[in-house]
């Protein structure tokens, strides 16, 4: 009969919901296409990092669907019952390891024995700190349960230089100390390799040759001057067929010039001739040799000479003959066994031949690998093992911690929950009276900008400083304005430890913040769109006077025209006068209204002008998701997970009063006056217009400059008849 599973409907997603113990044990009958995400990365987590490490068993630094399904599996071999793991206690109660089994029986004592060895023999269970002090206490022992030996001095001299010498030609393990030390596979393949060392160097010794026991350093020789002497024979023959190339083969003068402290450098000596080319095939072995080359030629002389009918010289056939007694040894040479190699922490540092033989023969001795061997068996009686400690830390942390990681992976519960916070909210962001919680690692700003931009989601990129130390994070913004969010704008990160850091925006993906914003934002652009006109309107008028003025200055006998004063204060007039009358009929319209059409009115009036706006927010609104911010920081996602308006208000706090708050509008600093002051400049200015307009209407200016006006008006009409 298959399970019966219960999925809540959250974030656009159908999300399994764990109620018991059997949810998760049947975990691996669940279509892995409804699992919210199929993997995450090991680093950027506000997760336990040993959790982690120890799911991670190929050490990718991922977690996939198969490793918490392979820890489901470990968990329940070892437990009694999984209803404790949906209550992420720091304790694992003794009763609940599995003791129906050998290694389950084995646990539970050492679990005791942990206890009892930090004096809590009365206590029933088990925490990760309890397994800590263990491990700190145990670390220092030679005898600690982790079957790995350091050359401790507690060690005889002998078995301190098998391990030392184990460790830089076989390589090392790390202790419950940290030590680097052996165990019992590296000691053995250690030892093998020992012996197919000895015994191939038994069949080169036992090799029959005309130098008896020199043939090695022989024929080490050989193989370094043989280029060297099959170049000078080659340059005697070319010298023998072209007399006329002799010079030529021989030291080009431009080497025999001094450089700048008189000598040749080591590799342009090196590359001439071993010695002076003529047509005799003999080498001198004394005479002109290369001083570079000619220690090695003295000692290669001294070991063949009884092979040279003149031991001073060294001919062609002499030198073919040489290598040819030698071929046999060759062979044997160039058929070097290959070694055992092993995969261990760390790697080798030295081969097995930078061994002394003699050395080599005492420690490829079975007594030592026998003594190893009883090391370790006495290492294996321990009451307390260390393998058997760190399989009771990974119970521990995996009791402890499963759950979370399935309600992080499997589902979302703790994200779309409003009391907890899910693996990758990493703190909380303070910046323009604000705190957004949703705020992920980020490795590459640029390439985690590509993908980010897919989620609809108003993100601001920190870079986050504290003591020598930087982070990069993302946080998103999903309630208030985004007027004052600009990048250079400083803010403080608390990541979830508590520790406080420096943050700056360095960079920001702009998209729709909230509803509110969208409303506000058509009367921001009309403000922002009348205060430039005015600006530009004032700065064109401030710069027309200054013209004007400068102009009178230089022309001071130009005389104030009536006219064209009485065309301005005219067009002023007329001026207000449309403005008057278009807000008087505007007005005179409100008022007409019923009591009930007011409302209307003002409803449709909000729709014209913020009613675009808040539609096209509202569908990019809509649209805002998880996914592509966490697929940005590195994991594979099942779907959108919707970031919904009510989510939105719960991700992003603003600041707000405390509820027993009292509020005081008086603002001390604000100087009230000022309205008096700016009311009654405008009333002067209302009255100055109008004083001038009557005094000119008195004065009859105003009526002849109308009466002109019609004129002008008629002649138009008349000439446009005609």
């Amino acid at each position: 009969m298959s399970h019966m599973w219960t999925f809540q409907r959250v974030g656009g997603l159908d999300q399994v919901v764990f109620k018991s113990a059997d949810d998760i044990i049947n975990l691996p009958d669940l279509d892995p296409k409804l699992w919210v995400a199929l993997s995450c990365p090991t680093i950027g987590l506000d997760f336990d990092e040993r959790t982690l490490a120890l799911l991670d068993s190929d050490q990718d630094g991922r977690i996939r669907i198969p490793d918490i399904l392979d820890a489901i599996s470990w968990t329940q071999d070892k437990i009694v019952s999984f209803d404790s793991l949906l209550t992420m206690s720091e304790t694992l109660p003794l009763s609940q390891i599995k003791t129906s089994t050998p290694q389950g029986e084995k646990l539970s004592t050492t679990a005791r024995s942990i206890l009892a060895s930090l004096n809590k023999s009365n206590v029933d269970y088990l925490t990760q700190d309890d397994i800590w002090q263990s491990i700190k206490t145990n670390a220092d022992k030679l005898y600690n349960g982790d079957l790995i030996f350091p050359a401790s001095s507690e060690l005889s001299s002998d078995m301190q230089t098998f391990i030392q010498t184990a460790i830089k030609t076989t390589g090392a393990q790390k202790d419950m100390s940290g030590q680097e030390g052996i165990d019992l596979n590296i000691a053995t393949t250690f030892v093998e390799n020992l012996k197919t060392w000895l015994q191939w160097q038994a069949k080169i010794n036992n090799t029959d040759t005309p130098f008896g026991e020199n043939s090695a350093e022989i024929w080490k020789l050989i193989q370094l001057l043989k280029p060297k002497i099959d170049d000078y024979f080659l340059r005697v023959e070319l010298a023998q067929y072209a007399p006329q190339a002799q010079t030529a083969l021989n030291v080009d003068e431009k080497y025999i010039v001094p450089t700048q402290n008189g000598l040749l450098s080591d590799e342009a000596l090196a590359e001439l001739p071993l010695s002076k080319i003529d047509t005799v095939e003999v080498l001198d072995l004394v005479n002109g040799i290369n001083p570079l080359w000619k220690t090695k030629i003295s000692r290669f002389k001294t070991l063949v000479e009884t092979s040279l009918s003149n031991s001073d010289q060294l001919t062609q056939q002499e030198w073919q003959h040489i290598q040819q007694s030698l071929q046999a040894y060759a062979k044997l040479i160039s058929s070097k066994p290959e070694l055992a190699q092993l995969t261990v922490a760390i790697e080798p540092a030295a081969s097995i031949e930078d061994i002394p033989n003699n050395l080599m023969i005492s420690l490829a001795n079975d007594d030592l690998l026998t003594e190893f061997q009883q090391m370790v068996e006495q290492d294996n009686k321990t009451p307390i093992s260390a393998s058997d400690i760190l399989i009771l830390e990974k119970l521990v942390l995996f009791h402890k911690h499963l759950y979370r990681l399935l309600v992080n992976f499997a589902s979302f519960a703790d994200f779309f929950s409003p009391n907890t916070r899910a693996a990758f909210q990493l703190g909380k962001l303070y910046i323009d009276g604000r705190c957004a919680t949703l705020c992920v690692a980020v490795d590459n700003i640029a390439k985690h900008v590509t993908m980010a931009n897919y989620s609809e989601l108003c993100l601001l990129y920190c870079e986050c400083t504290r003591h020598g130390q930087k982070q990069l994070i993302a946080a998103a913004m999903t309630a208030g304005q985004g007027d004052l969010l600009l990048e250079g704008r400083n803010g403080v990160f608390i990541d979830n430890k508590g520790n406080d850091w420096d943050a700056n925006v360095v960079k920001i993906i702009t998209k729709p913040i909230s509803i509110q914003q969208a409303i506000l934002a058509p009367y921001q652009r009309i403000g922002r769109c009348i205060t430039e006109q005015i600006n530009k309107w004032a700065s064109s008028k401030d710069a027309n006077i200054e013209k004007s003025s400068e102009q009178a200055l230089q022309n001071p006998a130009n005389k104030f025209d009536i006219g064209k004063s009485v065309g301005i204060f005219a067009a002023i007039g007329l001026a207000v006068g449309a403005i008057g009358t278009a807000l008087a009929s505007i007005f005179q319209a409100i008022f007409s209204l019923t009591w009930w059409q007011f409302p209307l009115f003002f409803i449709g009036l909000f729709l014209i002008i913020s009613g675009p706006s808040v539609i096209l927010a509202w569908l990019k609104l809509r649209r805002r998701t998880l996914g592509p911010l966490l697929e940005a920081s590195g994991w594979a996602i099942n779907g959108q997970v919707k970031i919904n308006l009510m989510l939105g208000s719960l991700l992003t706090s603003k600041a707000e009063l405390p509820s027993n708050a009292k509020r005081n509008l008086r603002d001390p600093m604000k100087n009230n006056s000022n309205k008096v002051l700016i009311a009654a400049f405008g009333l002067a200015i209302l009255l100055g217009v109008g004083a001038t307009g009557g005094w000119l209407w008195h004065k009859g200016y105003l009526e002849h400059y109308i009466e002109l006006q019609k004129q002008e008006k008629t002649q138009d009409n008349i000439t446009n008849d005609k």
